[in-house]
This record gives structure tokens, C-alpha cells and sequence, in this order.
């Protein structure tokens, strides 16, 4: 009898080791709300998680959170789109690698009529200089995210300093700034993804696509091992690398919505 409990004792031990071991094969990926929002994650974290036994839990934030997220230690890996940003995180330390993995890009949406005429615009800079010429309204995200990030550097190249009235900074993820711009009949910088997966467009549409400034790049970072010791860095390097792996390429390319692509797989 006593032998038949420690045998027992011994399986139900093994058991909650094994599973144990198992509810630790995740990581946590601060990673922004376009790539949320599109549905790219849904698409390949489950290929992932075939391949590899590891569970990818994100956390989808602007892309300044999301960095200031993996500064404290609160993330395993990041997936961003802030090259300059990315490339100042590697030179302070606080990751130790960095990877080119997709790519689309940004357009500016607005109410049907285009009150500002930005259809006509030569330029990205012509465009925002014509909304604010016009004080038309313009919802920003003006949550420190990639996307605000870009918007910034296009009102500066068009030497406009936005403020007053028509501008209106949310401190949103993408999805709420398009839904406050339809609500508002407002212009609006989104990336192309998640303006494809929007739902609720009402009266506004493309106006402006094109210019090489509004190239949108997306990096995975290795974070610093002397820097957070805790983090699980195995796992989180097989994400990155798998990320920018044939497969892991293949998957992103695979993923279109209404059969358009979304995202182009660009890693070197």
C-alpha cells in the first residue's frame, strides 16, 4: 500500500512539474496596436506556437510604452516601428540586437469631400501643410506611439507646428483615433493594416498614399541579458529568429485581409 502511494505521490509530482514547465514556455511581446489590430498576430502566433511549443503573449501598447515597457524589465521581447528609436535602445544597451522583419505603409484618411484638398498634394508635407492651412480637423494619436512618432516628423517637414482648435491629440491606440476621426469627419495618419481591417469607416476614405517618407519599417529586438537576468531570453530569441526565418517571413507574407496584403516580409 505504501509502495503503491509513493508511486502516486511520485506521478502527481511529475505531473505538475511537467505542466509547470509548460505554463513557462511563453513570452511576453510588447509590440504595437497596428499589428494587434490588423489581426497579423492571429494569424501567426498560432504557426509559431506549432513550430516551437512557445505560447506568445502580447501586450499591445504605442510603441513608446511598449520600449518603456522592455526598459523595466516587463517585457521578453519587443516588435516596434521606431528605427530610430530601436537603434538608440541597442547604443544605450538595453537591447543587444536588432532585426529588419516587415514593412508597409502609412496613409492619411480623411472625410470624403476633403475639405483641405489633400488629394491634389504633390507631397506628405504638402498635404499636412494644406490641412493646417485650412484648420480642417485632425485627430492624432498623441500617444508617444511609431505612428504618432512619423506623424510628428511630416508636420515638421511641412514647417507646421500643429495646434489650436481642429487639432485634437487622444492618447489612443489606432483603432479609437479612426473611430474619433469618422465620429469628427477629421483627417488622420493610420498605417495601412489596421485602416484596411477598420470597421467602422462611415465618411472617410483614402486620400493620400505614396510618398517614400510615409515607408513604414518594423524591427524585433534582443533585450539585454545583463540588464534584466530574470527575462527569458532563450525564448524569446527563438521568436526572433523564427520571426525572421523563411517560415516565419512566409507566415507574414501569408497573412491578407480581403485579400490584400498587409505586411511585407523585408528581413536580410
Amino acid at each position: 500500500m505504501k509502495k503503491t502511494l509513493n508511486l502516486i505521490l511520485a506521478g502527481v509530482t511529475a505531473m505538475g512539474l511537467a505542466l509547470s514547465a509548460q505554463a513557462e514556455d511563453y513570452i511576453t511581446l510588447a509590440s504595437t496596436t497596428s499589428t494587434e489590430n490588423s489581426g497579423l498576430f492571429d494569424s501567426i502566433l498560432p504557426k509559431f506556437k506549432e513550430a516551437t511549443g512557445i505560447d506568445v503573449r502580447v501586450v499591445a501598447v504605442g510603441t513608446g510604452q511598449a520600449f518603456e515597457l522592455a526598459r523595466r524589465g516587463d517585457a521578453d521581447s519587443l516588435l516596434v516601428h521606431d528605427t530610430a528609436g530601436e537603434q538608440r535602445f541597442v547604443e544605450n544597451g538595453y537591447a543587444t540586437e536588432r532585426a529588419d522583419v516587415m514593412y508597409n505603409d502609412f496613409v492619411v484618411i480623411g472625410p470624403a469631400n476633403d475639405p483641405a484638398n489633400i488629394r491634389d498634394a504633390k507631397s506628405a508635407a504638402e498635404a499636412f501643410a494644406a490641412i493646417a492651412e485650412a484648420e480642417a480637423p485632425f485627430t492624432s494619436r498623441g500617444d508617444d506611439s511609431g505612428t504618432n512618432r512619423a506623424e510628428l516628423r511630416l508636420w515638421e517637414n511641412a514647417g507646421v507646428e500643429p495646434e489650436g482648435e481642429w487639432y485634437r491629440e487622444l492618447g489612443s491606440g489606432m483603432g479609437p483615433t479612426l473611430n474619433t476621426a469618422a465620429a469628427m469627419d477629421a483627417y488622420v495618419m493610420s498605417d495601412r493594416a489596421t485602416w484596411v481591417a477598420f470597421g467602422n469607416r462611415q465618411n472617410l476614405t483614402l486620400l493620400f498614399e505614396g510618398d517614400e517618407v510615409l515607408f513604414n519599417q518594423y524591427g524585433s529586438l534582443l533585450l539585454s541579458e545583463q540588464k534584466h537576468p530574470h527575462l527569458k531570453h532563450d525564448l524569446a530569441r527563438q521568436w526572433h529568429n523564427w520571426l525572421i526565418s523563411e517560415d516565419g517571413q512566409q507566415a507574414i507574407a501569408d497573412f491578407k485581409v480581403d485579400g490584400q496584403q498587409l505586411f511585407f516580409p523585408n528581413a536580410k
